[in-house]
């Protein structure tokens, strides 16, 4: 699975960059200051930092030379957007430098542009016979499209990014739909339901008793 560290002071950014990751796949860690931030980075491993240049003790740049003997790939995060601190930025070693505020969706796609440039990014994934595009968003077997509805979609897409693992219904609503889970739903049963009846995966993904869900194999 993708691991990306976010690196950011600001509390509602973090928890949007966490929720947004999460909801694509991807692991987010998140770290509130530079001091942190490298501690963690000594203890883990990560295929991606986004990094906010205005931290409390170290701030980006800073961190940044720290991060380049590490070989991960950077995106700066930032609210400062003079031209001489973007060209320092990538002179640094940064892949790219996104300027707040920022639109979800762009940022999803400069995260997915740089780790597609590191090799770390599959396209295509597959499970026994069914083939995801992550690009187009499309879910074919043997030729043909099977049509899911984005959320059907973005469930499949966080199964098969994990599998193996049992995902409770809680961690599946907070990537799926954002924000806390309600006890009272069915939200999630009813989605994951559809998802399986139209992918045949009855026997694929499997409800784990008390827990969550787990889907068998593997991509």
């Amino acid at each position: 699975m993708i691991r990306i560290l976010a690196v950011d002071d600001e509390k509602p950014i973090a928890e949007l960059l966490r929720l947004t990751l999460g909801r694509a796949g991807y692991q987010c860690v998140c770290a509130c200051d530079g001091f942190e931030a490298a501690n963690i980075i000594e203890r883990e491993t990560f295929d991606l930092i986004l990094l906010d240049i205005m931290l409390p003790g170290i701030d980006g740049f800073e961190l940044m030379d720290y991060i380049r003997s590490t070989e991960i790939p950077v995106i700066f995060l930032t609210a400062k957007n003079a031209v001489a601190d973007r060209v320092k930025g990538l002179r640094m070693g940064a892949e790219d430098y996104i300027i707040k505020p920022f639109d979800v969706l762009e940022l999803l796609a400069r995260v997915d542009g740089v780790l597609r440039r590191h090799g770390k990014l599959q396209t295509t994934l597959r499970i026994g016979d069914l083939q995801i595009n992550t690009l187009s968003m499309q879910v074919n077997r043997g030729g043909g499209e099977i049509p899911l509805t984005r959320k059907e979609y973005e469930l499949l897409l966080l199964f098969a990014r994990n599998p193996g693992v049992v995902l409770s219904k809680a961690t599946i609503y907070e990537r799926v739909w954002g924000g806390e889970y309600p006890e009272q739903t069915r939200t999630v049963e009813l989605h994951i339901q559809r998802m399986k009846k139209k992918l045949g995966w009855e026997e694929q993904l499997r409800p784990v008793y008390g827990l969550g869900y787990r889907l068998e194999g593997g991509v």
